[in-house]
């Protein structure tokens, strides 16, 4: 089993905030700051985008900004976390529910809009929640790392979010739209596709793992 890396005792601002070093870090540390910023940027953005109520005026295009920058902040927090040696538990248990909430709501605010269907947000919802919930859950037994194709999910779910909030269709044209569908279609096909993986690396490492009589 992998330990995963301790917070220290001794109050909020305890260890490093900042600082690269081995001892123990902050839970009030840089990279855990940021990723509580992604969480709270994430009720503005899906305000913003319902407030605009489907007619692509400016608080649309700031709603698809601020997503846009939110995340990007995934990868900052990720390189100061490993870069510093920030890691927590507290970071490991916010970033990926942080990244859940924040194309959750997208997704969900679409559907909400009549924009995207809801048989998509509830698929992708239902293996992202579902995969975090079941990571919890085992993660005393077997610690399953994020793989190529689950880094690549998020990364093709992110892009095809933002394709939709920029509506790119309506000022390109019918072509715009397309595209922004394919890469929706890869999106869901990735989704689906490392959630069984996931399953699969999980059943295979606690059968493995498994002593034998």
């Amino acid at each position: 089993m992998t330990d995963l890396p301790q917070t220290p005792t001794g109050g909020f601002f305890a260890g490093r905030i900042l600082s690269k070093g081995d001892g123990p870090a902050s839970i009030a540390n840089v990279a855990n700051i940021v990723t509580v910023a992604r969480i709270l940027l994430a009720p503005l953005f899906i305000w913003m985008l319902l407030a605009d109520d489907g007619e692509y005026g400016v608080v649309r295009y700031l709603a698809a900004a601020l997503f846009v920058f939110a995340i990007v902040t995934d990868t900052v927090d990720g390189r100061l976390a490993r870069g510093r040696n920030l890691i927590t538990d507290l970071g490991i248990i916010l970033d990926p529910i942080a990244d859940k909430i924040l194309i959750g709501g997208a997704l969900v605010a679409l559907s909400i809009l009549g924009e995207l269907p809801w048989w998509i947000t509830v698929a992708i919802l239902v293996r992202e929640f579902g995969i975090t919930i079941f990571r919890f859950a085992v993660i005393s037994t077997v610690v399953i790392p994020a793989s190529r194709g689950g880094k690549l999910k998020t990364v093709v779910q992110a892009v095809a979010i933002a394709l939709f909030l920029l509506a790119p269709w309506t000022f390109l044209g019918p072509w715009a739209g397309w595209v922004s569908w394919i890469v929706m279609g890869a999106a869901i096909a990735l989704t689906l596709y490392t959630g069984v993986e996931y399953l699969w690396q999980a059943w295979r490492h606690r059968h493995t793992a498994a002593p034998r009589s």
